[in-house]
């Protein structure tokens, strides 16, 4: 996005004729100054829509259909009951809502064809970027005492959510600050996305992954993240291309790391039979992830209060833990015994999904994503990603003899009924569907999943015949590949998405000379990142409730690059005989 392109957004928006009543017609009288009801409605329209940056930008958009004094005083009464009744209908007051949504057309990014990038980088090259994007992560260790990432709103909304799954969402969620953030964010991005503030909110970009380029970003720390740092920083030790002091500050902060993980960010839970089991939590309790003040409060008002662990979050901690070589006991407790509560299973606990936007694939022998907290807390209701499940898969064939999985038929059933998840998926081809995922993209899945098929590829031949017995993996592997190479590689591709192929390339076993635009494409941009980092920040998962909140930053990129170009350069080697 350049500066001539946020100057003419930001004079159109400003300039535009308005037509109909605005967002702030329609919602001042009831919000902007109101007492009673529920506070957190109005709180939340003050802080996020109101604010003195988004009004200038939307007071001009108008609605000509709000012109029917009908339709307007239906949204007005929705909001009413919305703000003041104490068991609020969320599907009728959705309704109006839902209608305005299905007039806004989105679409995902649509990349054009690649052109010819010539040959591949030397050795050389991909080595100083892979000892680049290692120092950037270790400097900001160093610097930060965690290594951060960033989350950003982007208020045009998610492509995937029409009126339909907006209904879906506001309705199966359970916290009522989240239905009011869900409700009136839905609401605002119907005069965003039919206005010009549009070309401002949501500039065009390069490539699939979505650049973070907006002004406001939340730094924090996660678990989840700590887990996936942990791996990359690992990935970099194995390449050799570490300095002996580098080395010791990757067991240093790998430890940290780790720690995090399983000590500040553990909590117990209850399992399906009532006992007491150990998970991992996103967001540990302040001052743990590290929100500045001004931010831990913008959480707060936004309808963040509380944080309840989930599956995901686990998976990834306990992986990154035994990939360090810790022996904390809780990696001992056999996670599969605990997940296999939140599998979705012939259709008798199919209603554990309660948000599902993405029904068009088979929840069946799928793991949910939100596990509910002692005092029984699911604020966000529950979904089921894909991504998710390949985590799950691979922690359980990291830990298969540890869990003793082989020897214990409900746990390998457990894995084989996700190992059917993930097959049905991509049979349908609904795997690259972007609608089929809830956090992340289906060239991340692409990724993940040969992270996945190289911890299977790990182990002993005969445990993976058990495991796997019609070969699964083998055909998911095929079809992933021909995704990569024929639809991701085949377009134009920003920094993240050639690390994602490469990713997806190195772990599948791909040949080598299948790499080079993707190689090409991340030496071509190393530096565009500026003083932040050897790359600029991109989308690597996001949320589509309340709204589009994408999460990334310069470190995730150094992340993603470093370990795609490791497995990239080890193809390679492996090429020449080195």
């Amino acid at each position: 996005m350049t500066v001539r392109h946020v100057a003419g957004a930001v004079y159109r928006a400003l300039t535009n004729r308005k037509d109909g009543p605005s967002l702030y017609d329609l919602c001042d009288p009831l919000l902007l100054r109101h007492h009673g009801g529920d506070a957190h409605l109005a709180k939340f329209y003050r802080t996020a829509l109101a604010n003195p940056a988004l009004r200038p930008l939307l007071r001009r958009a108008g609605l000509p259909e709000l012109r029917d004094q009908t339709r307007f005083r239906e949204l007005q009464d929705a909001l009413r009951r919305a703000r003041d009744d104490e068991s609020p209908d969320w599907a009728a007051i959705g309704r109006p809502v839902a209608a305005l949504l299905d007039t806004v057309t989105l679409h995902h990014p649509r990349p054009g064809p690649v052109v010819s990038s010539g040959p591949a980088p030397n050795l050389a090259d991909i080595e100083r970027v892979i000892r680049t994007c290692g120092a950037h992560l270790l400097q900001s260790f160093r610097k930060n005492g965690f290594i951060p990432t960033f989350a950003a709103f982007n208020l045009i909304g998610d492509p995937d959510l029409h009126g339909r799954d907006f209904l879906a969402a506001l309705t199966g969620l359970d916290a009522r600050g989240y239905k009011n953030s869900t409700l009136l964010f839905n609401l605002a991005r119907v005069f965003i996305a039919r206005s010009p503030a549009r070309d401002f909110i949501n500039p065009p970009w390069r490539g699939v992954a979505e650049p973070m380029w907006e002004p406001v970003q939340i730094r924090h720390r996660s678990a989840y993240y700590d887990a996936f740092f942990t791996e990359a920083l690992l990935s970099f030790a194995e390449t050799g291309l570490a300095t002996p002091a580098e080395t010791e500050a990757i067991r240093r902060a790998s430890t940290g790391m780790v720690d995090f993980c399983l000590k500040t960010s553990r909590e117990e839970v209850f399992s399906h039979n009532g006992k007491r089991v150990s998970v991992i939590t996103a967001l540990a309790p302040n001052p743990h992830p590290r929100f500045n003040r001004f931010f831990a409060q913008i959480k707060q008002d936004l309808g963040f209060g509380i944080y309840v662990p989930d599956c995901d979050t686990t998976a990834c901690s306990f992986s990154a833990a035994t990939q360090a070589g810790s022996i904390d006991p809780i990696l001992d407790q056999p996670l599969l015994d605990f997940y296999a509560g939140y599998q979705v299973g012939g259709g008798a606990n199919e209603p554990l999904v309660t948000v599902p936007l993405n029904d068009n694939i088979d929840y069946e022998g799928g793991i949910v994503t939100w596990i509910d907290n002692l005092a029984g807390d699911r604020p966000y209701g529950n979904d089921l990603d894909p991504t998710l499940n390949l985590d799950v898969l691979e922690v359980s064939f990291r830990n298969c003899s540890r869990w003793r999985i082989l020897e214990t038929p409900q746990r390998l059933q457990t894995v084989q009924r996700v190992i059917g998840f993930q097959r049905r998926l991509v049979e349908s081809g609904a795997f690259s569907n972007p609608r089929s995922h809830i956090y992340y993209l289906p060239e991340l899945y692409c990724a993940y999943f040969g992270r996945c098929y190289a911890a299977l590829a790990a182990l002993p031949s005969a445990a993976r015949q058990a495991i796997d017995p019609d070969d699964s993996f083998g055909y998911i592997r095929g079809r992933v590949l021909a995704y990569v190479q024929d639809t991701l590689m085949s377009a134009e591709m920003n920094v993240f998405d050639a690390a994602l192929a490469l990713i997806a390339l190195g772990h599948l076993g791909a040949d080598a000379e299948t790499f080079t635009s993707a190689l090409n494409c991340i030496v071509g941009h190393v530096g565009e990142g500026g003083r932040r980092g050897p790359f600029k920040a991109y989308e690597w998962n996001k949320m589509k409730t309340p709204t589009r909140i994408v999460v990334g930053g310069p470190e995730v990129t150094s992340a993603f690059v470093l370990m795609g170009l490791a497995l990239a350069r080890k193809a390679m080697r492996q090429r020449t005989g080195r």
